[in-house]
């Protein structure tokens, strides 16, 4: 059964930057009536890569983040420069990040991390038949980075060592979903 859609009368924008904006929407929604709703939205695509070698490992890097105050494996990721498609981003970003550059770039799957209160669009993307050409460009994205086997993956998402969002979605979806289609390795 079809509900009805909310309803937009207008929105204004309190923030801006390049990276994320915060808006407030003036909205009816339909048995409540008219209400201003936060709206965070994301002006870039946001892309993540799943990096897989012919050994079944996959390339992850360690690194802090400091709005969680964690550390944490994570898959390569970054947001699209302004009229760069998702796959040509995620190819740059792997290079930027952990120094091997992607062979194949292939669409996994795409989602709206937080479709209630954003419009965030994440991307991901499974890379095989990386080259090695040297240490990462820039530093300040991990402490490491590592080739791991999928069982040690495993056990990092089992336990919550992949903090990250986005590194878990993709992760969880190679292991699971694009391989029961017939995707994965």
């Amino acid at each position: 059964m079809a509900g009805s859609e909310w309803q937009v009368h207008g929105r204004r924008q309190v923030y801006g930057s390049p990276w994320v904006e915060l808006w407030l929407d003036d909205v009816d929604i339909p048995g409540h009536g008219r209400v201003e709703h936060h709206v965070v939205r994301m002006p870039r695509a946001s892309t993540t890569a799943v990096v897989t070698d012919e050994e079944g490992r996959f390339l992850l890097i360690f690194r802090h983040r400091f709005i969680t105050g964690r550390w944490g494996w994570e898959v390569p990721a970054g947001w699209a420069e302004p009229g760069e498609e998702p796959a040509a981003a995620v190819a740059r970003e792997v290079e930027e990040e952990t120094g091997w550059r992607p062979g194949a770039v292939e669409p996994m799957t795409g989602y709206d991390a937080m479709s209630g209160i954003s419009d965030a669009r994440f991307h991901a993307f499974h890379v095989t038949g990386c080259t090695r050409i040297g240490e990462p460009v820039d530093v300040s994205e991990a402490d490491r980075v590592e080739w791991l086997p999928e069982a040690e993956v495993v056990g990092l998402l089992v336990d919550g060592r992949i903090p990250d969002g986005p590194s878990h979605a993709a992760l969880s979806y190679y292991l699971g979903p694009h391989r029961l289609a017939g995707k994965g390795r």
